[in-house]
């Protein structure tokens, strides 16, 4: 071997960079997550108590949440936030119905938290602007104070992730979440001082980069994966799923544990794995018949959980965080990011630079 060789300086240096560049920035801001999250409970949490203070004062009736791709999944675990712990029901929206159909439905006593890391779909920016005319108290939830989003709604939570270069979200979602988590518990007289335990709590899974490897290296040649969850952890499979699809080009499927009962559990073979996220509590538990049924069946199941579930799975990665069971997916969901990021480089593909996908999609 020559010495430029040896440095990798010889005639193919741009090959030999880029195999050992691919994903290097999603890489650098998946380890980026444990920063990220104590700056949002050093900056965030006086502005969610200021708004969950505003929005008590108007008792809202209804909570509807606005949201695209990985956003969207932040939003979805807002939602269970709000119904288990507030008690008032909530959805998601279909902006396609005021962009597209010109929908003007009566929001009077309604709160629509519009989450978005860059704050400038069109789409978004409209729904807001509408639900501000029909009645609507209008929450932004993004990374971009100065955005379109953040200017037309009443008010503006910043979830404080700094640049976020790759086109894969990661630390803006887990960063949206602590932030709606942050605000949720403020609304419901918490003080905040279980989630002080997150940003160690993803450091322990940034560390855990040998585990997944080792797992994508199992699912290298797979060309499609299942993934499920119950409760607060089924965004978190939802938003795996959009990880593995958009960097690694695997078809991944999300489905919750009952939905998949109810018919899915009909593909679910031996030949194509599939991924629980399973954390200790209630929506865990709830997760027994389905892993007992996938069991049954003999498919290669990986179990991503708490101790109690790890007997079910083929590959058990146990969670040793100890984060109750609403604060559990923020950290979880950092081990699922470095699956996918593993899963697409040794793909030999970039997950920096998605084919087709840009780091904001407008849509209308």
């Amino acid at each position: 071997m020559t010495e430029e060789e040896a440095n990798g300086t010889s005639s193919n240096t741009g090959e030999v960079s880029a195999v050992r560049d691919l994903g290097h920035v999603m890489r650098a801001e998946i380890a980026e997550q444990p920063d990220v999250l104590a700056r949002v409970l050093d900056r965030g949490l006086a502005p969610a108590r200021e708004a969950a203070d505003m929005i008590r004062g108007r008792k809202p009736r209804f909570v509807l949440f606005a949201a695209r791709g990985t956003s969207d999944h932040a939003a979805l675990y807002a939602k269970y936030l709000v119904e288990v712990k507030l008690g008032i029901p909530a959805g998601l929206a279909s902006p396609s119905t005021m962009t597209a159909y010109g929908t003007r439905p009566d929001l009077s006593d309604v709160l629509v938290i519009a989450v978005s890391q860059s704050g400038g779909s069109p789409d978004l920016v409209e729904t807001a602007t509408v639900s501000r005319e029909c009645g609507a108290t209008v929450l932004a939830v993004t990374n971009a104070p100065e955005s379109d989003l953040a200017r037309v709604a009443d008010l503006h939570l910043d979830v404080h992730a700094g640049p976020e270069l790759a086109v894969a979200a990661t630390k803006s979602y887990t960063a949206e979440m602590l932030t709606l988590w942050l605000m949720i518990d403020a609304w419901v007289g918490g003080d905040g001082l279980p989630a002080q335990a997150v940003p160690e709590a993803a450091r322990s899974h940034v560390a855990r980069t040998g585990e997944m490897q080792a797992l994508a290296q199992r699912y290298r040649f797979t060309d499609r994966i299942l993934l499920t969850a119950r409760g607060y952890s089924y965004p978190t499979a939802r938003e795996a799923a959009l990880k593995l699809m958009e960097t690694s080009y695997v078809a991944a499927h999300a489905f919750s544990g009952a939905d998949l009962l109810h018919g899915p559990l009909a593909m679910v073979d031996n030949d194509h794995p599939v991924v629980a996220v399973v954390p200790d509590g209630v929506g865990g538990e709830a997760m027994r018949p389905v892993l007992e049924r996938l069991r049954e069946r003999g498919v290669d199941l990986t179990v991503i959980g708490g101790r109690a579930s790890m007997p079910f799975g083929t590959v058990g990665v146990e969670l040793r965080h100890g984060l109750p069971e609403d604060l559990s997916p923020i950290a979880d969901i950092v081990l699922l990011q470095q699956l996918a990021l593993a899963m697409a480089t040794d793909r030999g593909f970039d997950p920096d630079q998605p084919r087709g996908l840009s780091k904001v999609t407008r849509t209308w």
